[in-house]
């Protein structure tokens, strides 16, 4: 994808594995710990540590496998924002659904992806002008953003007895991006996507064949400043065959998100 890093997968997954196993600790007094949990590892690229944020149902007895949702926050945000808001609504629907919720800060970045408004689906112009604005500097700190994703996915894979066939991926406005972006270029992790009021795609450049099998359920408000893309995104979505979901809500770009999420929750049961 030429809006998001030059870093390939296989690169960015082995070393999130190898990381992995040298930071699970068996013996660590938090290890396979279950409810809300603040956790940070130390990420010598990023150099320092870096937080995430990890909910496991209390009902979990211990062994048996897991499904997985992974949250990716919006601009100027960090891993806990969300994940706090509306009196925890997030935790409560995980923990109602059976989910492991993990929520990565993404250090600084937005996942690898370069894409922002007004570069939503249907203007590639636009997004043509915020790639040829990046710098070795903003290179870095998207590269970091991305393989933040990856390793802390990794570090609850190595810990926690997840469910591989039953990972998600979500995210709300950057992190929608972020869902697209590392939804499509890392969609062997995920059973399904759910972007959330951000079109941060474009038809050319993408792995869009990957996508036939992996089902997403796009979400959007009335009063959003991207909902011309995201209308856009759902006609060619539908007019290409692709397995995917559309849903409006009568919200703006933040009130959105408490509106949507039960119906998120929704879609990932029914495609477990």
């Amino acid at each position: 994808m030429s809006w998001g890093t030059t870093l390939q997968p296989p690169d960015v997954v082995s070393s999130a594995r190898d990381l992995a196993s040298q930071l699970v600790d068996p013996n660590a007094p938090n290890y396979r710990a279950k409810g809300d949990q603040r956790r940070t590892y130390r990420f010598e690229a990023a150099g320092r540590d870096l937080p995430y944020r990890l909910s496991v149902p209390s009902s979990w007895d211990g062994s048996s496998p897991l499904p997985l949702v992974m949250f990716l926050h919006g601009a100027g945000n960090d891993e806990s924002s969300y994940v706090d808001a509306n009196d925890k609504q997030m935790v409560k629907l995980a923990e109602e659904h059976g989910y492991v919720l993990v929520s990565p800060l993404g250090a600084d970045g937005a996942y690898g992806s370069y894409l922002r408004l007004p570069a939503v689906f249907g203007e590639p112009a636009e997004a043509d002008k915020l790639v040829s604005a990046k710098t070795p500097q903003t290179e870095h700190t998207q590269e970091v953003s991305e393989r933040d994703v990856i390793n802390v996915l990794e570090l609850v894979l190595a810990e926690y007895p997840i469910d591989r066939a039953a990972v998600f991926l979500t995210g709300h406005s950057m992190g929608s991006g972020g869902t697209w972006y590392i939804g499509g270029k890392y969609s062997f992790y995920f059973r399904a996507v759910a972007p959330m009021s951000g079109p941060f795609i474009q038809e050319s450049v993408y792995p869009w064949e990957r996508m036939m099998k992996v089902p997403m359920f796009v979400t959007e408000g009335i009063d959003t400043p991207s909902l011309t893309g995201s209308r856009a995104l759902r006609d060619w979505l539908q007019q290409n065959g692709y397995p995917s979901e559309y849903k409006e809500v009568q919200a703006d770009h933040t009130g959105m998100v408490p509106l949507v999420l039960p119906d998120v929750f929704d879609f990932f049961d029914r495609k477990r």
